[in-house]
Parts: structure tokens; sequence; C-alpha cells
């Protein structure tokens, strides 16, 4: 039997500021942009009781909660803090997914520290975090990476829950089908109305049914909903794609105007792309979030970032706009997977030889 832990710093970025500069301590604090369209990144708990919530617009956050204090990111500071943090993961495992600066997988099945306990070797990396950093994490261990994504939110913030595989079953039954990964607001209103709202529900019904509600996600769930979940951890994640993006201080109508957006935007993407080492780009692709939030994208194959294939694809996007005014622009770069690569290399010379 698999032991997984999830590992998931509290409230990560205002965590950091907060341990940076004490007076945002005792204050409702968030971490956004300052433009009049910025969304937060996090916020702090004593937002969070306002309603205040990551992904939210700092108008809307600030509409909720008027003392509301938005700070610009350091991100510097926290890849940093996050290099650190998975120093300490190293220290109990070699088999770390990461999912973000903040979050990770680790399985610790074979691992001898704290005599093999997950449960100890959890508790022992959140003490380490906090000694080390002066900052806090919740911990999931369970048998899998499903149970444990779901347990480390249990407790939170700076606390631990664990799912022995005997206490899977029951602990799955009755959860809200609002906290399976997959399913957003809109899935989740589809199901209730048809009567599903917890695992319990789902268990009750079969594959076929859910096909016909969440199509190709159908089976997927009705493992989910009996605490199967057979995934690996993934110890060799690769950069799949690069992006850029930029929120406008207010709509634009012309393609004169975004065309200005995106000259603006290319230099800063090969500026990223020149911190990407060894990833053979594939295609690019252009971004297009419209005034009623609508968004598209437009890609095609290309081996190089090329502006003249950006201008060509942001043509085609506002095609799709119907004259809407724009007020979001992004481009993006997708790499080739290095293992397909490797195996059509490999089959390209069995066939020479």
């Amino acid at each position: 039997m698999k032991k997984i832990i999830h590992i998931d710093m509290d409230c990560f970025y205002a965590a950091v500021e907060m341990r940076d500069f004490p007076h945002y301590r005792s204050i409702p604090l968030a971490v956004g942009g300052d433009g009049p369209r910025s969304v937060l990144c996090t916020c702090n708990y004593q937002a969070r009781k306002f309603g205040v919530r990551s992904a939210m617009s700092a108008i809307k956050a600030k509409q909720l909660c008027p003392e509301l204090t938005i700070v610009q990111g350091r991100m510097a500071v926290y890849k940093a803090v996050s290099v650190h943090i998975r120093e300490i993961f190293a220290r109990y495992t070699d088999l770390i997914e990461p999912l973000s600066l903040d979050e990770a997988y680790l399985d610790v099945t074979n691992s001898t520290m704290c005599q093999g306990s997950a449960t100890l070797i959890a508790e022992k990396i959140r003490h380490d975090i906090f000694n080390e950093l002066k900052l806090t994490a919740s911990a999931g261990v369970a048998p899998n990476k499903f149970i444990a994504k779901i347990a480390s939110d249990e407790n939170k913030p700076n606390g631990q829950c664990v799912i022995s595989p005997q206490q899977v079953s029951e602990f799955v039954e009755q959860l809200s089908l609002k906290k399976i990964p997959g399913i957003g607001p809109k899935t989740y209103q589809k199901l209730q109305s048809l009567g599903f709202t917890t695992c319990a529900d789902v268990r009750a019904s079969s594959v076929a049914k859910l096909n016909t509600i969440v199509g190709k996600f159908a089976s997927s769930l009705y493992q989910k909903a009996h605490g199967i979940d057979n995934r690996e951890l993934d110890v060799s994640r690769q950069r799949k794609s690069l992006a850029i993006e930029t929120t406008l201080a207010s709509d634009i109508y012309t393609e004169a105007e975004c065309l200005t957006v995106i000259e603006s935007l290319h230099p800063k993407l090969l500026a990223r792309l020149a911190k990407v080492e060894g990833r053979k780009i594939v295609r690019q692709g252009i971004k297009v979030k419209f005034n009623d939030f609508n968004q598209t994208t437009v890609e095609q194959q290309n081996i190089a970032p090329e502006l003249d294939v950006y201008h060509t694809l942001l043509t085609k996007a506002l095609t799709r706009g119907k004259s809407r005014g724009v007020r979001l622009l992004g481009l993006t770069l997708g790499f080739a997977d290095e293992d397909n690569l490797v195996t059509e290399l490999q089959a390209r010379q069995l066939t020479l030889l």
C-alpha cells in the first residue's frame, strides 16, 4: 500500500509577506496587482473571513473588505523560499512531484525516515519548514494522491489529516463533490440538479449514467467516489508551455491597439524563453479574453516564437470576438514532449538500421 503525503503551504505568498513585514500580521492582507483590473494571487486568513479569495478581482475584494491591504508580489523571494522547501522534502524522499511553488506530493512508501511512518514524516517536514522558514504548512497523508490532497485541506491552517487505508471508504463517502478536483462550479450545479451532491450519490449510480452528465470524466469520477486513484507521482515533470499575458486597464476594440500590446509582450516572452533550457518549441498561440469574460485561444504549429505569426493568430482570434472589447491578451508557446521525442528518434534510428 502506498504512503502519499500532500504538503500545502498556508496562504503562501501572504504568509511570506507577513513573515518579512510584521505590521501585516494583524490586518487583512492580499497579494496581487495594483491595477483596477488586477486579481488576487492569495490572501491571509483575516481577509478570508470577509469572503475574500484567491483569483478574485481586487475591486470585489475591496468591496467585501474595505480595510484590505493589497501588496504587489515578490516572485523572486517566493521562488527562493520554494527552493528551500523542496530541499526539506528531499531529506525524506527522492519521489517528489511539485505542483506549484507552494505544494507538492511526496511518496514515502519506501522511506526509512521516522521509522517509515508517513504520519511522523509529515509532522517532521512541517516542523522543519516552521523552524527554518518561519512559515506553516498543512499536510494530508493517505494511500493515494487524490485522498492526500483532499486531506491536506481538512485541518488548515497549520494542521494535518491522516487517512489510513481502512478509513478511505468512510472518508470519501460523504465527501462533497465540490471538493473533487476537476469539478468546477458549473459542473457541480449540473450534478446537484440531478441529485448528485456527495460521493455516496455517485457510488449509487453508474459510469454509463455519469457519462451522460460529465462525459469522459465519468470513469475518473466514479473511481474517485470509491477512493480509487492509481496515479503514480510524476517526478520528472517537464514544462509543457510558456505564457505571458496582461489584463488591460480599459477595454480596447481595434486590431491596431491589440497589435501594440502584443508587440510589447513579445520581448518579455523571449526573455522568459531564454531561461528555459533545452526545450523544443512546437507551437505558438494567442489568448484573448473579451469584455464579457469569454475567452478564446488560437494556436498553430511553429518552431519559433515569430511575431508575424502572432499577428496572424490575433486576426483569427478577433474574428471570433465579433467586435467585443478586449480586456486581456496573452502569448503562449508549446513545447515538445521530450519522452515522445526520444521514442520518435529511436524509431527513426531503427528504421535507418
